[in-house]
């Protein structure tokens, strides 16, 4: 076999690339912020990391699914869903022969009769009033096996004061880790809880942290077969 040089293995890829289409708000987000998007990355890969080998995973507030290919690298059946059609108009138009589904469902009104071993939302609990929260957590609990795991990642409250003026006109909800924890607990047995600065996890001085990441699992008793 002709050994293939690296000048000319090069030459070969970028004559015949691979396209992979970015998001808009992808793209803007990057044009404006590149780091941005690396942090934003490092959360998915989190998840990747703590669902690895799990059969079916659920992704709330999916989007339009970019950043999504970094967890469905690690699990077997990856669910996609959001409340708006937006996101999924463009992942079906751009994505849809990479083997994902995506269902449109909003959590704020109706469960999910479907079941899986572990469900995931990133920045997506701060923009739900608190006067909804619990419904809307109940009935993410409700589409978890007996012995599922939910991770929830979202900006704390002490971060707003350096986030833009748009990001809190919308971030209705941002906790304090001792918050987050506690809210979490009323429906989980265990609950443990990390900070988070740009891409790296740590357990630090929580008030200087600008992310919460939680794992949730054992689900109490009474959230079984929520009504």
């Amino acid at each position: 076999m002709k050994k293939i040089s690296n000048k000319e293995l090069t030459k070969k890829i970028y004559n015949k690339p691979f396209e992979f289409k970015m998001p808009p708000r992808v793209s803007m987000s990057y044009s404006k912020d590149p780091k941005h998007l690396g942090f934003s990355l490092a959360r998915y890969k989190f998840v990747a990391k703590m669902f690895e080998g799990f059969k079916n995973v659920l992704e709330v507030g999916a989007g339009d699914g970019f950043k999504s290919f970094v967890v469905k690298q690690s699990v077997q059946n990856l669910t996609l869903s959001d409340n708006e059609d937006n996101g999924k108009y463009f992942f079906e138009k751009n994505y849809k022969n990479k083997n994902h589904k995506y269902l449109i469902h909003d959590f704020t009104k109706y469960k999910l009769k479907k079941k899986y071993d572990g469900i995931y939302l990133l920045d997506v609990l701060e923009h739900i009033p608190k006067k909804k929260e619990s419904f809307f957590l109940k009935n993410i609990i409700f589409s978890l096996n007996k012995n599922a795991v939910l991770i929830i990642g979202i900006p704390s409250i002490e971060f707003q004061r350096y986030a833009s003026k748009l990001s809190r006109k919308s971030h209705v909800n941002c906790k304090s880790k001792k918050e987050l924890k506690k809210f979490l607990l009323k429906y989980f047995n265990n609950v443990f809880a990390f900070s988070m600065n740009d891409e790296i996890i740590h357990t630090g001085f929580d008030s200087l942290s600008s992310y919460l990441l939680c794992i949730c699992s054992n689900k109490k008793a009474a959230t079984h077969n929520n009504n």
